[in-house]
């Protein structure tokens, strides 16, 4: 079996992230021949729109899910950072860092793992 590669934490979390969005030009290039021939049979909603749908609505929810429980951890966190003398990562900024990149996380998940699978399709 394959060994999983961990996303980084810290600094690299952000550019981890991107490179996972910055396939989404070639998925969408590898997916509309085949979204074309659905559209073609004329039969309604095919097996890979029915997918790309299915997908993107899922990972948006589960960002925003990422991003609400990321902000909620910044807010628990708050008197007790201002407690021991550190700024408080909701006024550092680092709170809507840390949401932003959960929030993309799912999406960027789904890329790279649609970018595999239609990478192995036979033309």
């Amino acid at each position: 079996m394959a060994k999983e590669s961990r996303a980084p934490t810290g600094a690299g979390e952000a550019a981890f992230l991107m490179g996972g969005l910055s396939l989404a030009p070639l998925v969408i290039m590898m997916r509309l021949p085949l979204l074309a021939a659905e559209a073609q049979k004329g039969r309604g909603r095919g097996v890979e729109t029915a997918r790309a749908v299915m997908e993107k609505s899922a990972a948006l929810a589960e960002g925003a899910a990422a991003a609400q429980l990321a902000l909620a951890q910044a807010c628990w966190g708050f008197w007790p950072e201002l407690m021991s003398g550190r700024v408080p990562s909701l006024w550092s900024g680092a709170a809507a860092r840390q949401s932003a990149e959960a929030a993309m996380r799912p999406a960027s998940r789904r890329v790279k793992a649609n970018f595999r699978r239609l990478s192995k399709r036979k033309a």
